[in-house]
C-alpha cells in the first residue's frame, strides 16, 4: 500500500521569519553566480582543454537528479531534536564552505604537491579543482532543498504566504546574481585580501579567490542568523500514516519507495500535455545551456579575441573578456528580477502564458544567433585595427552589442524560471502523478539536456573549428524548436477558479 505522509504543516509563522530563511538564497545564488561567470576560464587556466571544460560541469545535472530528491526524503522524516531541515541547512553550510576553499586554493595546493609554474597544465591543481567543483554542486544541492522546504513548513497551510515565501526566494536569487556577477566583473577585487595573489595564482586567479571567500562569509553569515533566528520543533514519525491508518513502520509498506520506481510510476501516468511540456522544456534547456556554460568565455575568446592559454597580452584581453562578461550577467540579472515581477502582467499582454513562452523562446533563439554577428564583427574589427602584432580589444560599439545580448536573455530566462513550473502543477491535476512526482520528472527534462550538452558541447566545438559559435548556433535552433512546439502543440492550460492560484496559474 503506498505511504502519504502527513504534512505536519505547523501554525504559519511572521514574515520576518519567512524572509530571513529566504534570505539564504541570496549567499546560494552568489556562488552559483560565481560558477557561471569565472569557473569556465578559470579551469582553462589550469590547463583543461575547452573541448573538455564543459565536463566538469556534468556535476550539477547529476547532483540535482539524485542528491536533491534523496536529501528531500531525508528532511522529511529527519527526527533530529534541532529540526527536520536544519541539520541539513548547516550540513550543506559547511560542504560549501569546504568546496569553495578546494577551489579558490586548487592553483596553491596543486604547486605545495609539485605542480610548476611554468607548465602550462596543472595536473595537481586540477584534481583538487574537480572534487571541489563536484563537492560544491552537491553541497548546494543539499543546501537549496531543506531551504524551499522550510519555506513551506514555516508557511503552513496559508497559501499566500506560501507563494510570498516563493516570491521572496526569488527576489534573493536575484540579489546573489547581482553580487556575484558585480564581484566577478570587478577588476581589481583581490586588493580587499592581498593574501590571494601568490607565485602560483594570478591576478585573475586571486579575483576568483577573493570571490569566493566574500560568497562564503555571506553564506555562513545569513544561515547562522536566519537558523539561530529561527527555530524547529522536532518531528515525529508517530503522526505519519499510511493510507489504511498504520503508523509509518507498523504494516502496510514503507515510505521508502526506491525513487526511480516512482519516477517510472510517474511517466506512466503523465497525459499528452505534460509530454509536450517535456519536449518543449527539453529543448528550451539545449538552448539554454550552451549559452550558460560558456557565456564569459564568449566574450573572452571570441568578442575580445583573447587567449586563456596564448601571451601576456591575449590573456589580458582574455580576462578583460570574462569581466565583461560578468557586468553582463549582472545585467542579464537585473532584467531577469524586473521580468519577473511581470510574468503575469506580459501574459495577459500576448493572450496566454504558452504564447508567451513560445514568444520569448523566438527572443532567445534571435539572441543567440545574434551571438554569431557580434562574433565576426569583432573579428573583422580586430583585423582592420591590429597594429605592430598586436591584438587590440573591440569597438565600443561591439562592446555594447555583446552586452545587449546578455541584458535582453533576462527576458526569456525569467520565463523559462517560472512558466514550465507553473504549467507543470497544472496539468498534474488531471494526471495520475501529483504534483510533486510531476515537478520532479520537469527536472529530470531539465538536467538530461544539461548533461548532453556537457558530454558532448565541447567535443561538437571543436569539430567544427573550435571556439563557442557551434553549440550557440545549434542551440539557436533548439530554441526556434522549443517555440514552435510551445505555439503549435502545447495546450492552453484551463482557467484556475480555485482559492490557490500561483502566480500565472489561470492564464489561458
Amino acid at each position: 500500500m503506498e505511504v502519504q505522509l502527513e504534512k505536519q504543516l505547523p501554525q504559519s509563522q511572521s514574515y520576518k521569519k519567512i524572509v530571513a530563511v529566504a534570505s539564504i538564497a541570496a549567499g546560494v545564488q552568489f556562488g552559483w553566480a560565481l560558477q557561471l561567470s569565472l569557473l569556465t576560464p578559470y579551469v582553462q587556466l589550469l590547463g583543461i582543454p575547452h573541448k573538455w571544460a564543459s565536463l566538469i560541469w556534468l556535476c550539477g545535472p547529476v547532483s540535482g537528479m539524485v542528491v536533491q530528491p534523496i536529501v528531500g526524503f531525508h528532511s522529511d522524516t529527519c527526527t533530529s531534536r534541532f529540526g527536520r531541515r536544519r541539520p541539513f541547512i548547516v550540513a550543506g553550510a559547511i560542504l560549501v564552505g569546504i568546496a569553495v576553499v578546494l577551489i579558490g586554493f586548487a592553483a596553491d595546493f596543486g604547486h605545495l604537491f609539485g605542480d610548476s609554474v611554468s607548465r602550462q597544465v596543472k595536473p595537481r591543481a586540477i584534481a583538487i579543482f574537480v572534487l571541489g567543483f563536484w563537492m560544491l554542486d552537491v553541497a548546494n544541492n543539499t543546501l537549496q532543498g531543506p531551504c524551499r522546504a522550510f519555506l513551506a513548513d514555516l508557511s503552513g497551510s496559508d497559501h499566500k504566504k506560501t507563494r510570498a515565501a516563493n516570491n521572496f526566494y526569488s527576489f534573493f536569487m536575484a540579489v546573489g546574481n547581482v553580487l556575484g556577477y558585480a564581484a566577478g566583473s570587478y577588476t581589481h577585487l583581490y586588493h580587499m585580501l592581498p593574501f590571494t595573489k601568490t607565485k602560483s595564482c594570478d591576478t585573475y586567479c586571486a579575483n576568483l579567490k577573493t570571490c569566493f571567500i566574500l560568497s562564503i562569509t555571506l553564506l555562513f553569515t545569513l544561515t547562522t542568523v536566519a537558523l539561530t533566528y529561527v527555530r524547529e520543533s522536532p518531528w515525529s514519525p508517530d503522526k505519519a500514516v499510511n493510507e489504511g491508518g498504520d503508523k509509518l513502520g507498523e504494516g502496510g509498506g514503507s515510505s521508502k519507495e526506491p525513487f526511480l520506481k516512482e519516477i517510472f510510476v510517474a511517466l506512466k501516468g503523465l497525459q499528452r500535455p505534460m509530454w509536450i511540456l517535456l519536449l518543449v522544456t527539453a529543448l528550451n534547456w539545449i538552448a539554454w545551456f550552451p549559452f550558460l556554460l560558456f557565456d564569459t568565455d564568449w566574450m573572452g575568446r571570441e568578442v575580445y579575441g583573447g587567449n586563456a592559454n596564448g601571451n601576456a597580452e591575449e590573456l589580458r584581453l582574455y580576462n578583460a573578456g570574462v569581466r565583461a562578461g560578468a557586468l553582463g550577467l549582472m545585467l542579464n540579472a537585473i532584467l531577469l528580477g524586473l521580468t519577473s515581477l511581470g510574468v503575469e502582467y506580459l501574459a495577459r499582454a500576448v493572450g496566454g502564458v504558452k504564447r508567451l513562452w513560445g514568444i520569448v523562446n523566438f527572443l532567445l533563439a534571435f539572441c543567440l544567433a545574434l551571438t554569431l554577428l557580434i562574433t565576426k564583427l569583432a573579428e573583422s574589427k580586430r583585423r582592420e585595427m591590429a597594429a605592430n602584432g598586436h591584438v587590440l580589444a573591440p569597438e565600443v560599439g561591439v562592446k555594447v552589442g555583446a552586452l545587449a545580448i546578455f541584458t535582453v536573455l533576462g527576458i526569456p530566462q525569467a520565463i523559462t524560471f517560472s512558466v514550465p513550473f507553473a504549467l507543470a502543477s497544472i496539468f498534474s491535476r488531471s494526471s495520475a502523478a501529483g504534483q510533486g512526482l510531476s515537478l520532479g520528472v520537469l527536472n529530470l527534462a531539465i538536467v538530461i539536456p544539461q548533461m548532453v550538452v556537457s558530454l558532448v558541447g565541447g567535443p561538437f566545438d571543436d569539430l567544427f573549428g573550435g571556439g563557442n559559435m557551434p553549440a550557440f548556433i545549434a542551440g539557436a535552433v533548439s530554441a526556434a524548436a522549443s517555440g514552435i512546439f510551445a505555439l503549435s502543440l502545447l495546450p492552453s492550460p484551463p482557467p484556475d477558479h480555485s482559492a490557490d492560484k500561483s502566480p500565472v496559474v489561470g492564464f489561458h
